[in-house]
């Protein structure tokens, strides 16, 4: 790590972005070296800046946040993850976690939290917040496999199943099959319900 803390900012609202940088400017062992409003930009930038950090948002154009740190994780381990989000949501805690992020943090946190949370990722520690902490102890694991949100999310649009099968590659069968387990398991009445009720916990 060099003396400077090289940040990576991966926020898709310019006016959030920038209340960032200006922030972590402020601390005198921080630089912010890169800004990247979409997902798919994140590595990219990150190679290119030498980042020792990237503090991601979790919904940007491009990819997710989630799906960037999975990413980051893969091509550059040595950069440590920060996801903050306006999102407060358990799933998305795990999620997260289980990609790679070192820490999860709400955007109204204070903000003497996220410049601590830069330092102590980089000592190798892991930073959640303690409220979102507790609640996904509470929540339990996301029930839904892969495949089964994969439909869900394809289905959050109101496509028929006919048009599901064909964007998904599956059967019509098949497609049926997954949004019947996935109403099943989140103990719904419909796949409307299904999708609000998955991305209310943050298992889309």
């Amino acid at each position: 790590m060099s003396a400077q803390i090289r940040i990576l900012l991966a926020e898709d609202q310019s006016m959030v972005r920038e209340a960032l940088a200006a922030l972590l400017g402020l601390e005198g062992d921080m630089t912010v070296v890169a800004q990247v409003a979409r997902g798919d930009e994140v590595v990219a930038a990150a190679r290119e800046h030498a980042v020792d950090v990237a503090l991601l948002d979790i919904e940007m154009p491009g990819m997710t946040g989630i799906d960037a740190a999975a990413e980051l994780a893969a091509a550059l381990p040595s950069v440590r993850v920060v996801v903050l989000t306006t999102f407060g949501r358990p799933g998305y805690l795990r999620r997260a976690m289980e990609a790679g992020a070192a820490a999860f943090l709400v955007k109204d946190a204070p903000a003497a939290g996220l410049a601590d949370a830069v330092r102590r990722v980089l000592r190798g520690e892991h930073v959640i917040d303690p409220v979102l902490a507790a609640a996904a102890l509470a929540e339990g694991a996301n029930p839904l496999t892969s495949r089964e949100r994969e439909v869900l999310a394809a289905a959050s649009d109101g496509s028929t199943n006919a048009e599901l099968a064909r964007t998904l590659h599956l059967s019509q069968g098949t497609v049926r099959n997954y949004l019947s387990t996935a109403i099943q398991k989140l103990a719904v009445r419909n796949r409307a319900e299904a999708v609000r009720t998955a991305r209310e916990k943050g298992w889309l």
